[in-house]
């Protein structure tokens, strides 16, 4: 539903005339996330206040217009783009950390604050958040919160909705809710924060959060170790887990990965390796040899072909830089890709590495996998050229086989990009019909007009 000039009037005397904007140029900015999807707003609002963003729902629950929140456009599956038209509500200017209670191991913040801004703030103070998406430099707290990002410490440390509280969310009726506690447990009443973090913008919105923080470890060591097997690696990270070792990462990268970042930053990754791990512990310094050494016997013994430990921080700093690196380098590859976020259960990940290599040798398309194997979690990118009919067709036969074999092996088809609208005609697959009725219901009960975030999750 496009929005009136009436209206537009109205939402401007709501954040002022600085504040909102509908020329093309400044519209094409917001059309797009990192999915690449493009569908372009009629109009960007820039709220400062929950009292702002309560008007601002008001008016569009009254006069029936669309209104789709947005943090730093980020997000993989085109949740936070105006596919049906309306207003985008751009949090950026809900940018305070209101406060780090070091006493009781909480942070207060708004969303529009960067993720890393926020590790940096807490750690300045000993404490520590954890869920670190590779996205961290330039995401917000809100995305983040919307999709229940993970990154590669969910292994040992859980993902973002494991350090919610609480929330403040406008509803989409235009009340302004308080959801959770400031405290370690709270079980009054339905647990309305765990069902809105990862609701991908369509129960509410947020404007303020409550998040656990912990101790910050006094020290983390880094171990590159490289395989001439992709399945031996994931048998390797397979075993790393069974046998009770829980590392703060366990990142894997293959071969056209590493080539492709190797060509891309000039580090010395070993280019001819079939797929290199980065394992990761934290603790105590003078603890650290002792958690990594055992890690580096064991995948010796499991085949590895080389195992380093980094030793300064410069060389960790690397390390780190060439796992962050992988997704925009891939593009040297192809034009396009399809980028996907895999879960099976970490026992199954040989099998699902085995799956894919399959499908890229049938289709001829270059399929490149990264991601957290210590927790199972696959990210398969897809290489193709969109314009090229026959290879778009081949990719989505592949991306319906991944799928359907994700979920033979009792997985999830993401693990922490969402739904959005790149995923949500596939959301049958794995939710029941029942399930699916339940998920519309709940979302009429929030939202009774339809106006927040319209065409995400659910197939239109």
């Amino acid at each position: 539903m496009a929005i009136s000039e009436k209206n537009f009037k109205k939402l401007k005397q709501i954040v002022g005339a600085d504040n909102i904007t509908k020329t093309y140029e400044e519209l094409f900015c917001y059309s797009y996330d990192a999915s690449t999807c493009g569908y372009l707003p009629d109009a960007v609002v820039f709220p400062k206040t929950v009292k702002e963003v309560s008007e601002i729902v008001l008016l569009a629950n009254c006069d029936k217009f669309f209104l789709i929140p947005r943090g730093a456009g980020s997000g993989m599956t085109g949740g936070s783009i105006a596919t049906l038209g309306g207003v985008v509500v751009a949090m950026n200017r809900f940018n305070r950390i209101i406060e780090i209670d070091k006493n009781n191991f909480i942070a207060i913040v708004e969303p529009g604050v960067i993720t890393n801004h926020l590790h940096q703030a807490v750690e300045k103070e000993g404490l520590f958040y954890p869920p670190d998406p590779a996205s961290s430099t330039f995401s917000t707290i809100g995305g983040n919160l919307a999709e229940c990002a993970g990154g590669p410490r969910a292994v040992k440390y859980g993902v973002t909705r494991d350090y919610v509280l609480g929330l403040e969310v406008v509803l989409p009726t235009g009340e302004i809710i308080n959801t959770g506690v400031k405290t370690a447990k709270g079980v009054v009443g339905y647990d309305l924060t765990r069902l809105i973090v990862g609701s991908e913008g369509t129960l509410g919105i947020i404007t303020k959060a409550i998040l656990k923080l912990i101790p910050l470890p006094e020290a983390a060591m880094t171990m590159m170790v490289v395989f001439d097997e992709m399945e031996t690696a994931a048998h390797a990270v397979s075993q790393i887990l069974r046998r009770g070792y829980i590392p703060k990462t366990i990142e894997y990268m293959d071969n056209a990965s590493i080539r492709c970042v190797e060509d891309y930053l000039k580090i010395g990754l070993p280019i001819e390796a079939s797929a290199l791990l980065l394992i990761e512990v934290d603790g105590k310094k003078d603890e650290l040899t002792k958690l990594i050494e055992p890690l580096k016997i064991l995948c010796e013994q499991l085949g590895a072909k080389e195992t380093k430990i980094a030793k300064t921080k410069e060389e960790t700093e690397s390390l780190w830089k060439a796992r962050k690196a992988v997704s925009p380098a891939l593009f040297r590859y192809a034009p396009d890709k399809i980028n996907e976020d895999i879960v099976v259960p970490k026992d199954k990940i040989p099998d699902m590495v085995h799956k894919i290599k399959e499908l890229s040798s049938k289709t001829g398309l270059l399929m490149a996998t990264f991601g957290h194997a210590g927790d199972g979690n696959i990210h398969c990118n897809i290489m193709l050229d969109k314009k090229d009919k026959e290879q778009v067709e081949k990719a989505k036969y592949a991306l319906d086989e991944i799928f359907n074999y994700t979920l033979k092996l009792g997985g999830t088809i993401s693990g922490e990009h969402g739904v959005g609208i790149t995923k949500r005609d596939y959301i049958s697959k794995e939710i029941g019909r029942d399930e699916l009725n339940l998920m519309k219901r709940i979302k009429s009960l929030f939202d009774p007009k339809g106006i927040l975030n319209p065409g995400k999750i659910f197939p239109v």
